[in-house]
């Protein structure tokens, strides 16, 4: 699975390049060109990072993001902006931005601040993360045990990625049903075969019982 970024841009040029140059990095890219349009989106489906122009139509980015932070929404946020003035900068910053990038920019800047902030949110510097004898790489989401590939769906990849992101710690069943689901409902008998699944690989997942799982690191 790819990791999977909102792109709000109203440019046609510059969207379209951006568009082509993260998909040909092999990201999976959702794009708006309006604020409403992106907030729609992020609430229908779960990404990774998003990657916001202030100056959009309807609902600028910093309102975007501001509204979207005040909902609880975690995903880290970069804004992509002419704006290049310090009080601009700081209030990027105070609505939750994680980094902000002025334009124009280069291209390779911008995909290794992505890289750099989907570690981040991985709680990793490194590209590879080890649990047991488990290692998944973040950038490609590979899951690997010892030397060797481990090929999984897309619903069970998607989970894996979530349960790596927060090893160590409880992710509550309504996140997992919410991944799973991407935008659609997904059942909690549907979740129990697929966790029964990578519980089958050697997956060390606990139940916590009424909250969700765990992926045990000890």
């Amino acid at each position: 699975m790819r990791a999977k970024l909102l792109l709000l841009e109203d440019d046609d040029v510059l969207s379209e390049t951006l568009v082509d140059l993260l998909e040909n990095h092999d990201f999976s890219v959702e794009h708006a060109i309006s604020g409403e349009e992106a907030i729609e989106k992020s609430f229908e489906k779960h990404f990774d990072l998003m990657i916001l122009d202030v100056n959009v139509p309807v609902m600028n980015g910093f309102e975007l993001l501001k509204s979207l932070r005040d909902a609880g929404v975690t995903t880290p946020a970069i804004f992509i902006t002419a704006r290049t003035d310090i009080a601009s900068l700081a209030h990027g910053f105070d609505v939750g931005a994680d980094d902000y990038l002025k334009k124009p920019f280069d291209f390779d800047e911008l995909l290794i601040r992505i890289d750099a902030l989907l570690r981040k949110s991985f709680h990793s510097r490194a590209d590879e993360i080890d649990v047991g004898a488990f290692r998944f790489y973040v950038g490609r989401s590979e899951l690997y045990r010892e030397t060797d590939y481990i090929p999984l769906p897309p619903s069970e990849l998607k989970l894996a990625r979530l349960f790596f992101q927060h090893r160590g710690h409880t992710v509550e069943k309504i996140r997992l049903l919410e991944a799973l689901g991407d935008g659609t409902e997904a059942s909690e008998g549907a979740l129990r075969v697929h966790i029964a699944k990578l519980r089958k690989i050697g997956l060390p997942i606990l139940t916590v019982k009424g909250v969700g799982y765990r992926l045990e690191t000890t």
